[in-house]
């Protein structure tokens, strides 16, 4: 047997004593966990902890093995939302197929999760955004993936949305750029598997019935279209408006979650042309200026939410004392005095079902609700307390529960 693994290659060893020569449906469940948030899949997976992190091993023929292997590695390097590779294990004896390893992605959930869990309250529309979303990114990077589904993918809370990861690549090709027609053909086998992954749902009774499966999934094509548009299109205008007009674009390409990498502006006596180079990466302005001020990492949602409240603490301490806070000051107060004791309520028996930022965004979330009922400000302890008290426990114990992995590693 040969092993191919990623850097750090240290973070394999603690892998290579698993019976790689057995096929994945005879091994011991002693060295298997258990993911209740899973997909479906047509190939044999299963999970398996190792020095306190979470690993999925799919078995699939050597060739897609390798294939998917060099794809996802690309995919990490450039930023693209996808899972992480770690490696792949090949020339198996008996002709067994290779087996691809994934690091598991933390807070993560299937689709089917997201409208079977305990908060199951997120419309089918939020989630198909959310997947034209990740769709489109893929297909600026030159990714035709084949095979997008609600199944292939996997959906990450983010400050009260989701953010979408790619998870299987077999199919997927890389192309320098991708045509209108592939691109189509693309969006067209992500309604039918949508769609019937929706009617899947509603035969289950997991869909409100008020919901049209076909409907929805039809939807996709409309969807897909308009956002493309937004992110890719020329746009011209006259000279006077042109500051405006650069800057309201710019900020619609933001809003929808995507960077701006070269900007291109033709000017002529009869008005200008903007073309924007959008970046398909995870955009990153949020979640810089956050870990410069506090240190925090975090999602680019995640970290704006808590860039408002941070900047809502400063004007509270400039107005306190009397004169101007220096935004390092703020950060470093907002994170001691603020955000830190804000997720140090949350008891050892809840820790690790939300992110530590996530938690921080649902409490202020919870402050909002308490306020709009109380008709005054009911402040950020008391809806820390109460959002502890009665929100939290009602989100199901996620897999990076540190008491869960203790027990299995």
């Amino acid at each position: 047997m040969r092993y191919l693994f990623r850097p750090p290659a240290a973070e394999a060893a603690g892998l290579l004593s698993l019976p790689w020569d057995q096929p994945l449906e005879e091994w011991d469940p002693e060295l298997l966990l258990e993911v209740p948030q899973r997909g479906i899949s047509r190939h044999v997976v299963r999970f398996t902890v190792s020095e306190g992190r979470v690993y999925a091993l799919k078995e699939i023929a050597e060739p897609l093995a390798r294939h998917e292997y060099a794809l996802l590695a690309e995919f990490e390097g450039e930023g693209l939302p996808s899972v992480s590779v770690l490696g792949i294990c090949v020339d198996r004896p008996g002709d067994q197929d290779a087996i691809l390893v994934t690091r598991y992605l933390e807070y993560s959930m299937s689709y089917r999760y997201v409208f079977s869990g305990p908060r199951a309250t997120h419309s089918p529309d939020r989630l198909l955004d959310t997947l034209v979303q990740l769709l489109v990114r893929l297909h600026l990077a030159g990714v035709y993936w084949g095979d997008c589904s609600l199944s292939n993918t996997l959906f990450r809370p983010s400050a009260g949305t989701f953010t979408a990861y790619l998870v299987d690549a077999e199919t997927a090709e890389r192309h320098p750029a991708l045509s209108p027609r592939l691109r189509a053909y693309d969006v067209d086998l992500a309604r039918e598997r949508v769609g019937a992954e929706l009617m899947d749902l509603q035969a289950g009774e997991l869909l409100p019935p008020d919901i049209d499966p076909i409907e929805v999934a039809d939807s996709l094509a409309g969807r897909y279209e308009a956002l493309w548009d937004e992110v890719t299109r020329e746009e011209v205008f006259r000279l006077d408006e042109q500051a405006r007009k650069v800057a309201e674009r710019l900020q619609r390409i933001n809003d929808l979650g995507f960077d701006v990498g070269e900007i291109e502006l033709v000017t002529s006596a009869d008005g200008a042309r903007l073309r924007v180079e959008t970046r398909v990466a995870e955009p990153g302005q949020h979640r810089h200026e956050l870990f410069r001020l506090t240190g925090l990492e975090v999602q680019e949602k995640q970290a704006q939410r808590l860039l408002n409240d941070l900047r809502s603490y400063r004007a509270y301490l400039e107005q306190r004392s009397g004169g101007p806070v220096a935004e390092e000051v703020a950060g470093r107060r907002w994170l001691s005095e603020v955000y830190q004791p804000v997720v140090a309520t949350v008891p050892a028996e809840l820790a690790g079902r939300l992110e530590p930022a996530e938690v921080f965004h649902e409490v202020l979330e919870h402050r909002w609700f308490l306020s709009e009922q109380a008709g005054f400000d009911v402040g950020t302890w008391t809806a820390a307390r109460s959002y502890v008290q009665h929100e939290l426990p009602r989100t199901p114990s996620e897999l990076t529960t540190p008491s869960v992995i203790a027990d299995r590693s």
